[in-house]
């Protein structure tokens, strides 16, 4: 009969084609191997090269290199503390130096500036010391009742900038604080700080009218945890008269190593053996 043997092959023609049974891609027995072992257990699942993973990576690495393999540049640092200039001194701002003979910023015991900025006076001030630096403006030169600025180092590495009240010979910190625009660093065993304050303030015991005259009392000294203990001198400089601040002076301070021969005893005492030495003995 015609159609019986037409209907085989038919079915041969669809099993020779594929359509009968299609035969698994070299990706689809790759899968399965990845999947199963021969008979059927799981077996070690590679990963994809292809993922997402590996493009993202690919993307990144080709975004942020350059074209000699190098990486871009990263966002440039916060501003460096900026030296405090000392030629400015005298001219440009008032300047107080304690210490030895030609010292500046970076070499006297105590050094301090200030200078007027619009409605705010700019103070800068370095000491030789790992603890705290500060000012205080007096209207008799003695410690109590005084308005202080200091600034303190931490033991995170930070100088901040802190408002103190001395009670006494004690110095409160006030939580008010009148000080902007802070900078501070602590380098080569050195406390360095850069701040502004209103010239202008509401009347307060604890603060004073900076555009007034006063007696600048200048102090240094250890700091244990951010707090200040006391200062490094029995008897701190105090400024021999009262300092403006629309008077811009260059003062300078002979520390204590520095005022031996300038002791009236010391001078008569030298006068009289040069005398000695010159007439000698009879």
């Amino acid at each position: 009969m015609i159609f019986p043997r037409r209907l085989v092959q038919l079915l041969v023609l669809l099993i020779q084609s594929g359509w009968w049974g299609v035969a698994p891609s070299p990706t689809d027995e790759g899968a399965l191997r990845a999947g199963h072992g021969e008979h059927g257990e799981p077996g070690h699942q590679e990963p994809h090269k292809d993922s997402y993973s590996t493009f993202a990576s690919e993307f990144l690495e080709s975004r942020y290199l350059s074209d000699d393999g190098y990486p871009f540049p990263t966002a440039p640092p916060v501003d460096p503390f900026a030296k405090i200039k000392v030629i400015d001194c005298g001219v440009t701002k008032g300047c107080i130096r304690y210490g030895k003979p030609g010292c500046d910023a970076e070499t006297c015991d105590y050094f301090l500036s200030y200078r007027r900025i619009g409605t705010d006076v700019e103070y800068e001030m370095s000491a030789d010391t790992d603890g705290w630096v500060a000012v205080g403006f007096s209207s008799d030169k003695k410690m109590g009742g005084d308005d202080v600025m200091g600034c303190v180092h931490d033991d995170n590495g930070r100088v901040r900038i802190h408002h103190f009240y001395n009670v006494g010979q004690w110095a409160k910190e006030i939580k008010r604080n009148p000080a902007r625009d802070e900078e501070g660093i602590f380098e080569n065993n050195r406390v360095t700080c850069r701040f502004k304050r209103p010239l202008y303030v509401p009347r307060e015991e604890t603060l004073v009218d900076l555009h007034l005259s006063w007696y600048y009392l200048f102090a240094w000294g250890p700091a244990i945890q951010g707090s200040i203990t006391r200062h490094d001198i029995d008897s701190p400089p105090v400024s021999d008269h009262m300092i403006s601040i629309y008077k811009y002076e260059d003062i300078f301070m002979p520390s204590t190593a520095y005022q031996t021969f300038n002791s009236p005893l010391c001078l008569l005492l030298i006068v009289a053996l040069t005398f000695y030495l010159l007439m000698g003995t009879p």
